[in-house]
């Protein structure tokens, strides 16, 4: 692995939309609480590790520079104040040393933002995690980096053996210099004189390059009618959608990915669907112990797609997409609420609503930074989508840092404005890991979200193995039938069979 190249990059059209979305009470950082086996490393020996490794993500040792008068989109420019002390902080939990209080340390931790003059992220070492555990939380801006390629830089600080050989960094890191104001309004002058140009340019070279995600120009088209139509589409008013403060509430859950294989294996659906199936299972389960209606009612989940071709992996940077997804809390039928999640992804992926995403997230990086804070703020209102819920697959295998397995990592995410809770997914060696993060006031009673996801996948692994039992081990599986979603979202229509189970 060779350390990557220290350039002066200006941040995408999506990096601009989480800063221009971020206040004082909807921080848009994410990251990750991670559980490790064994005794902690010392502070010293923890912060040798993480310097060996920045060489290989030189955006940790970025900050943000700003063109003057708003000629342009921001900056990473390498810091020549930069101190890995800042960045690195040691802390130790209280007795009894419980998941409790490491619950209780990383909503507090995840409820301050971080400093914007500084590189956006900050890692904790957390000792004294009862049964010979410690924790490592990690935060960073989603500016930095997209929660789907994102797991590929994060392996930088991970080794796939426990006996790996330590990194030496070939040469002293020595900080570009700053570019000076005069530079910056240079380069923001020439972004607005020559954007409308590339707007155009992309603009048709995304609609007539065959070889292109965007393909052709009547597919082209259909995903960006679908898209505005998504638009037009306001979500429901329901208790997850209220003002919101700067502090958070933090839980988590795990459980074997083979349970989520069994299922959609079962029902012939996608590991995906399942989430979102249990999801849905659990904020009905929410909602009815809150005493709200739920007939008839379907909320939306904004579902991040990478729209980053194979040669972009390991770039830094979001090239990401969103759908939005049902979540049919109307259904009280746990493998019913599967089989019309299914289908309505289907539907999704078949009306070319992901297309028409991609195509404005590229368009998105060549129009001026006042047109981009205008679509951002219409992105993350909160009439398009109740919640927010990601789903990042992980590596399979163990991963190690110092030497000390890593057993669970339980991924954060954020929360938009207007918006109380949000749902990370992220499948590690054989386990599926689900973080919650909720509005403190609006979210009291988050345990019940998340005990909801573990009997809503509890209904449907005892579903799937009433099926599995009574098919003879000679006789072929039959796939069960799917109820399709209707288009407005009231209720389920007629069934459709599925051949066979998606992968």
């Amino acid at each position: 692995m060779e350390p990557a190249s220290h350039e002066l990059d200006r941040l995408t059209a999506i990096d601009s939309q989480f800063l221009t979305n971020e206040n004082e009470n909807s921080h848009m950082h994410i990251g990750a609480v991670m559980i490790f086996e064994g005794d902690p490393p010392t502070y010293d020996e923890f912060k040798a590790h993480i310097g060996s490794r920045l060489d290989f993500v030189p955006r940790y040792r970025q900050k943000l520079v700003y063109p003057p008068y708003g000629t342009g989109r921001p900056l990473w420019a390498d810091d020549p104040d930069f101190n890995l002390n800042y960045h690195l902080r040691h802390t130790a939990l209280p007795k009894p040393g419980g998941e409790r209080e490491l619950k209780i340390l990383a909503s507090r931790l995840f409820s301050q933002a971080l400093d914007r003059s500084k590189p956006l992220w900050e890692m904790f070492l957390v000792e004294e995690l009862e049964g010979d555990r410690f924790a490592i939380i990690i935060k960073s801006h989603h500016a930095m980096i997209d929660g789907i390629s994102g797991v590929d830089i994060g392996t930088v600080i991970f080794d796939v053996t426990p006996d790996a050989e330590p990194i030496v960094p070939k040469d002293e890191w020595k900080p570009s210099p700053l570019p000076s104001n005069m530079s910056l309004l240079e380069r923001g002058a020439k972004e607005l004189a020559t954007e409308p140009v590339k707007l155009g340019e992309k603009a048709v070279s995304a609609l007539r390059n065959p070889s292109s995600l965007a393909g052709k120009v009547g597919e082209s088209a259909e995903g960006l009618a679908e898209v505005a139509r998504a638009l037009a589409d306001s979500a429901p008013e329901v208790p997850l959608n209220v003002p919101i403060g700067p502090h958070r509430r933090i839980t988590w859950t795990s459980a074997s990915l083979d349970e989520f294989k069994r299922i959609k294996d079962a029902f012939g659906t996608t590991v995906n669907d399942v989430v979102l199936a249990i999801a849905a299972g659990s904020i009905r389960k929410w909602l009815v112990k809150r005493g709200v209606e739920t007939h008839g009612l379907e909320l939306r989940a904004m579902v991040p797609v990478s729209v980053r071709s194979d040669d972009e992996r390991g770039q830094l940077g979001n090239k990401l997409a969103t759908m939005r997804a049902p979540l049919p809390v109307y259904e009280p039928d746990p493998v019913a609420r599967l089989e019309i999640v299914s289908a309505a992804m289907d539907g999704l992926k078949q009306s070319k609503q992901a297309l028409g995403a991609e195509v404005i997230a590229r368009l998105n990086d060549f129009a001026p930074p006042t047109l981009l804070a205008q679509a951002a703020r219409l992105t993350f209102s909160t009439r398009l989508f109740n919640l927010l819920v990601t789903n990042v697959p992980g590596p399979q295998i163990p991963l190690y840092v110092l030497g000390r397995k890593l057993s669970r990592p339980y991924p954060v995410a954020f929360l938009a404005k207007n918006h109380g809770l949000a749902v990370g997914v992220m499948s590690y060696a054989g386990q599926v890991n689900i973080g919650l993060i909720g509005d403190f006031d609006a979210m009291p009673d988050i345990g019940q979200v998340r005990r909801g996801l573990n009997e809503s996948l509890a209904e449907l692994a005892e579903a799937a193995e009433e099926i599995e039992n009574s098919i003879a081990p000679d006789k072929p599986k039959k796939s069960s039938s799917k109820k399709s979603a209707s288009k407005n979202g009231a209720g389920p229509k007629s069934a459709a069979k599925k051949p066979a189970p998606k992968s």
